[in-house]
This record gives C-alpha cells, structure tokens and sequence, in this order.
C-alpha cells in the first residue's frame, strides 16, 4: 500500500483557517455554563500544576488561589498571542493595584518562551506548559485547541469568562472591573 504524505503548507492552511473561524469566540449563554461546569475541575488542575518558570524553576501555581487571576494561554508562534501581549502586560499594571494578577502560559518549549521574553517583556510571571498546556486549556472549555485563550477566575476559584483569540480590552476590563 502506498503512503500518502498531506504537504505541511496544506495543514498549516487547514489550521489557519479553523483557527480564523474560532478566533474571536467568546464563550457566553449555554458555553460559558458548560465552561463553568467544567471550570471547578479545570480550576483544581491549574492549581495542582508546578510548572516551570520561564527562568526553568518550578513554581506551584496554587500560589494565586484566593486571587483574581487572568490566565493567558499563549505560544510565541502565535501571531495574535504575539499581539496581545503588550495589551495584558499594560492591563497587568493597571490592575495590580485592584489585586488582580496575570499569568501567562507557554504552550511553547522553554527556549521559544525564553528568546520571545527578552524581545518582548511583560509585567507578569510566565510559565512554561510545553503541550500539554493546551489539555489544560481544553479543560476550561477550549476544545478547538486554538491559542490564545484567556480564562479569568474570581477570588473564590469560579471561572468568570473565557475567550478563544485575541483579547477585546474594554470587554476584559468590563469583567475585571465586575470582581
């Protein structure tokens, strides 16, 4: 039997155009439900996770439980991750000061997240998740696997809001503004 091989530049259109059809979802009505529903267990798991920073050493991510936090899920080849950055990493400054704290996760390999983070620092601690980030991120509600997502969780560990693509500013600050 013969093997067919798909060429790469053909699964890197496929990916970009499902990843264009779902960036910009947000979750709302009967998806925000689900993702809540499915948030409590998310939410342990985020907590349980020790990955590395990107300096290479373990931190606990239980550290932020009782904290509003707003959990990024980014990679550096992901254009619209890319993107925002600068937009969170402002939005991370403005509300420190309100107790709310930002996270990023890599699902990336340590170096990508290391060259990316000296051309482009941010005001908040990142994490490297390698791949399996993007199991974690599914366990929020994310089943398209497409970056960025953003998950905001409240002081008492419920999810508040998730976002598939690039972050609306004045609808983040909305939410964070309701905690």
């Amino acid at each position: 039997m013969k093997s067919t091989r798909i060429p790469a530049a053909l699964v890197v259109a496929v990916a970009a155009t499902v990843g264009g059809f779902y960036a910009g979802h947000v979750f709302t009505g009967n998806d925000t439900v689900a993702a809540t529903q499915a948030g409590g267990n998310a939410v342990d798991q985020l907590w349980k996770a020790t990955p590395p920073g990107a300096s290479g050493t373990a931190q606990p991510l239980a550290a932020f439980k009782g904290k509003p936090v707003v959990v990024n899920f980014w990679a550096s080849w992901c254009g619209p991750c890319v993107k925002e950055m600068p937009t969170l990493s402002a939005m991370q400054r403005e509300y420190e000061k309100k107790g709310v704290t930002f996270i990023g996760l890599g699902v990336d390999s340590e170096k990508n997240v290391n060259d990316f983070l000296r051309k482009v620092p941010v005001a908040y601690p990142v994490y490297v998740t390698g791949f399996g980030g993007a199991d974690l991120a599914r366990s929020f509600g994310n089943n398209a696997g497409g970056l960025p997502f953003t998950v905001v969780i409240d002081s008492k560990g419920q999810v508040r809001s998730t976002k598939l693509g690039e972050v609306d500013p004045a609808e983040l600050r909305h939410t964070l503004d309701s905690l």
